[in-house]
């Protein structure tokens, strides 16, 4: 059994996740910013007897993240999944482009999951073969050539950057760092034209964890286990 937390828990990948999770008997604390709101994941916490439990975490708020380490303080955690992140609005092109929701965009998708390692760095170092994951995209590849979605695109390259330096700094620790492509999901940010379910995408990210190793460490995989070229 692993103990996992996952940050954006309460819908698409996040919520799969939690639910596969708690399927293949794993402790699962689920973190999202609006616990009383999230009806489906409060609903799997339920039905999961103390299995899963909520806790409100906002990605972007430093003190929110501290806020719900030290909830969780006495806990070791095997697996960390920073999954939540925003697609960054709807005006990311040249000639339109919001500057402020550029800003926050990398606050949640790029601080957010730095922030989260600072905080959740002793719980990790609390389990046995500590792991963390970032969820990614395959816009964040230099690999990957597409216009527009700047704020999204730029955010996502910046974790990708940052994962890389923390899974240098953190391999004396034997922490293992990686990002992942979940794949185009059919979430409400890959629409319903995307290509995969987000059962397959879930799917395939526990399974990628699952042979994860410290050797891996620093590596940028795709949803179904091959290596994301960047």
């Amino acid at each position: 059994m692993s103990t996992v937390l996952i940050t954006g828990a309460n819908r698409g990948i996040g919520l799969e996740l939690s639910r596969q999770y708690v399927e293949s008997g794993d402790r699962v604390y689920a973190c999202c910013r609006k616990p009383e709101a999230a009806s489906e994941l409060n609903t799997l916490a339920a039905a999961s007897k103390g299995q899963l439990t909520v806790h409100s975490m906002d990605v972007s708020s430093e003190h929110s993240i501290k806020a719900c380490a030290k909830e969780l303080s006495s806990e070791s955690i095997g697996i960390l999944i920073n999954n939540a992140g925003i697609i960054g609005g709807d005006h990311q092109t040249f000639d339109d482009a919001n500057l402020e929701d550029w800003l926050f965009t990398f606050q949640v998708n790029t601080i957010g999951p730095f922030r989260v390692a600072q905080a959740f760095q002793e719980h990790l170092k609390l389990a046995d073969n500590p792991k963390m994951m970032t969820i990614s995209s395959q816009v964040a590849a230099s690999t990957f050539s597409m216009s527009g979605i700047y704020a999204y695109a730029s955010s996502k390259a910046a974790v990708n950057k940052v994962m890389q330096a923390l899974a240098v700094e953190w391999q004396q620790s034997k922490i293992s760092v990686g990002l992942i492509h979940p794949g185009w999901v059919q979430t409400d940010m890959g629409g319903a034209e995307a290509q995969i379910t987000p059962q397959a995408s879930a799917a395939g990210i526990r399974q990628v964890i699952e042979n994860f190793k410290l050797d891996d460490t620093g590596s940028f995989f795709k949803w179904n286990g091959e290596i994301h070229p960047w």
